[in-house]
């Protein structure tokens, strides 16, 4: 197993180790990165390496004892929709406030290391 993938599958925090990742979804590239945070296996990327025209605000919200709430995002591509698909912290709590207005993703987002220019 490769670095990349065991920092994926692991726990913990830190900045990925391989140089930059993408997050990647209907073929479009939503996140690029070579500053992403790891937390619990999840990249967290920068809020300046986002692709916001491909993000919307959802209404879903939900609690993590440590890091606090979370807000979500709907990703829209091509006309398709992923809803709920990315979340961030706005308000963090102490423990993770390196993570603050980063962006994480799911439900079938591809977290991968970057295609060479």
């Amino acid at each position: 197993m490769s670095t990349f993938a065991k920092v994926i599958r692991g726990f913990g925090g830190g900045h990925a180790p391989e140089g930059p990742v993408e997050a990647v979804w209907n073929g479009a590239v939503l996140a690029h990165s070579d500053a992403t945070v790891v937390v619990e296996g999840n990249h967290y990327f920068p809020p300046d390496s986002i692709n916001w025209d491909a993000l919307s605000r959802s209404d879903k919200k939900t609690v993590c004892p440590w890091k606090g709430q979370a807000g979500y995002y709907t990703i829209e591509v091509a006309g398709e929709r992923n809803e709920a698909a990315a979340w961030t912290y706005a308000g963090p709590l102490p423990a993770a406030a390196h993570i603050k207005d980063h962006v994480a993703f799911w439900r079938g987002v591809e977290v991968r290391p970057a295609a060479s220019a």
